[in-house]
């Protein structure tokens, strides 16, 4: 029981000057406990939103990206033409609208006809590949293991397949969409993100962003480029070897070299399939094809490109690619390497270098520096 001569556990006979500041001291002490705890209770509750959300943070991303790409685009067009910078964003978006429908209306009913010839011949394809090593209708025995997997009938796994295409198609004009609104007013949307921090964070924060900004510019027309490439050739290539719909295996090689070492193992499946079914010859001339290519693009062709852009360390991107793949799915593989460019450049700049003082190179940095910096 508490002496009656004691309050709070002070003597009542303390000094008043004393006491207060015990008092001061008590109160000091509860409020760090309850401010400890409220931070604690603030980081769980925005990590179980971030969890509930997560599907939407590579939608986020992917929107981040466009507009970057869209404002470098509007860039471009403000300084070589006399489009002022408050149409240019505006002439960029019909610029490309127009180039994608016009690349459509030329060469859209081939690659339309030679994807959809390349789909009709695949299941015979592996049946054929199938019987060669003794395994009697593949195809069926696939189609039996996914539906015993899934435990559905066929009528529900095409209702869910017709889903999920509205889904995507949903998701693609809603990134879009987002885009194009980030591109038009980016300073609304840096300043309140970074509003979010303390004032004398600001500018460090404004540094970061056109840094990875810039990186996120480079690393992409890096990329573009060898896409471009490899799609190229290897449509010679399997034309020259005499693959059928030559074309349709390029766009396939071509844009699933979009993920690094993932994409081209990928991307070359459908080229041996074909060639397994032909003979003996047309298989070794397309394993060579491949290999060929593939040495070409990753001891050539990205490593020349890569000097003017973003260079990721390869197991950095591997494990990128593991880790968001695990994390969002499939989108999350596509963007992978785009989110370890990000992320590298705000580690680098914000923890390397400001914060332990090391010096590192941050990719596109000079480029920075001489462009002017949107607040």
């Amino acid at each position: 029981m508490a002496d009656p001569g004691e309050t709070h556990g002070l003597p009542r006979t303390m000094p008043d000057a004393r006491r207060a500041a015990l008092n001061d001291r008590y109160f000091s002490r509860d409020w760090d406990f309850f401010r400890r705890g409220l931070i604690t209770l603030i980081l769980i509750g925005l990590g179980y939103f971030l969890w509930l959300t997560a599907a939407v943070l590579p939608l986020i991303f992917a929107a981040i990206l466009l507009a970057v790409l869209l404002s470098a685009f509007a860039d471009l067009i403000a300084r070589y033409t006399p489009v002022s910078q408050k149409w240019s964003l505006m002439t960029a978006t019909i610029l490309v609208a127009l180039l994608l429908a016009g690349f459509f209306i030329l060469f859209g009913s081939q690659i339309s006809g030679q994807v959809t010839q390349l789909i009709n011949m695949l299941p015979e394809a592996i049946d054929a590949v199938g019987e060669r090593f003794g395994v009697a209708s593949a195809t069926q025995q696939i189609e039996e293991a996914i539906a015993g997997r899934s435990n559905l009938s066929t009528l529900s796994q095409a209702a869910g397949f017709g889903y999920n295409i509205i889904g995507a198609l949903a998701n693609l004009a809603l990134v879009i969409v987002a885009a194009i609104y980030l591109a038009a007013d980016p300073k609304l949307y840096r300043r309140g993100t970074v509003k979010l921090l303390p004032p004398s964070q600001h500018e460090r924060i404004f540094d970061a962003m056109d840094l990875a900004g810039n990186a996120l510019r480079l690393w992409f027309a890096g990329q573009l480029i060898t896409m471009a490439i490899v799609g190229v050739v290897s449509g010679l290539a399997y034309w020259w070897i005499g693959l059928p719909s030559p074309v349709a295996l390029g766009l396939i090689a071509g844009v699933t070299n979009f993920v690094p070492f993932l994409g081209p193992i990928l991307g070359a499946i459908p080229a041996v399939i074909f060639a397994l079914v032909m003979n003996l010859e047309t298989v070794l001339w397309t394993l060579g094809a491949v290999l060929v290519i593939q040495q070409l693009e990753g001891n050539v062709i990205t490593p020349y490109i890569q000097r003017r852009a973003v260079s990721l360390p390869p197991v950095l991107a591997l494990f990128a690619i593991l880790i968001f793949g695990l994390l969002f799915g499939l989108v999350g593989i596509f963007l992978a390497v785009p989110l370890a460019v990000t992320l590298s450049v705000l580690v680098k700049k914000l923890w390397v270098r400001q914060t332990l003082g090391e010096e590192t190179e941050i990719p596109g940095e000079d480029a920075v520096r001489d462009e002017p910096t949107v607040r």
